[in-house]
Formats: C-alpha cells, sequence, structure tokens
C-alpha cells in the first residue's frame, strides 16, 4: 500500500542587495545579491525583508525581494 504523498517543504529566502541601476539587473560592487535565511514562513521572511527594505528605504538602487524554495525530496 502506498502512503500518502507528504506536502512539499518550502523555504523563504530574502534576496537582493544594492544594484548597478534601477533595471536591478546587476549589483554593484564586485559582490554578488546577499541572501538572506531560510526561513519557515513566508510572515517570518516578509519581516526580515521589511526589516531590509527600511534600511535601505532612502537609495533607489536597494531591491530585496522574497523567493521560495521547495524541497519535495523530504
Amino acid at each position: 500500500m502506498n502512503e500518502p504523498a507528504q506536502p512539499a517543504r518550502r523555504r523563504y529566502w530574502v534576496v537582493g542587495g544594492i544594484y548597478s541601476d534601477t533595471q536591478f539587473d546587476e549589483i554593484a560592487g564586485d559582490g554578488g545579491e546577499e541572501r538572506f535565511g531560510p526561513f519557515r514562513t513566508f510572515a517570518e521572511a516578509k519581516e526580515e525583508w521589511a526589516r531590509l527594505a527600511w534600511r535601505s528605504v532612502d537609495d533607489c538602487h536597494a531591491r530585496y525581494r522574497i523567493t521560495v524554495e521547495t524541497d519535495a525530496t523530504e
């Protein structure tokens, strides 16, 4: 008998940083995008996103977003 499928686990990340222009295609400087997390819930990720967004509110080159990673193997 087959066991019921377990729901995929989701992890949330906040990704972004300071970009070279407002097209947000290329990070400024030599580094890559910053990654914060993983967070277990969207609410936790949103709290971190808000902290980072407000920290850089006066910089039009700053952008952060929440991404979702799904792990179907667990």
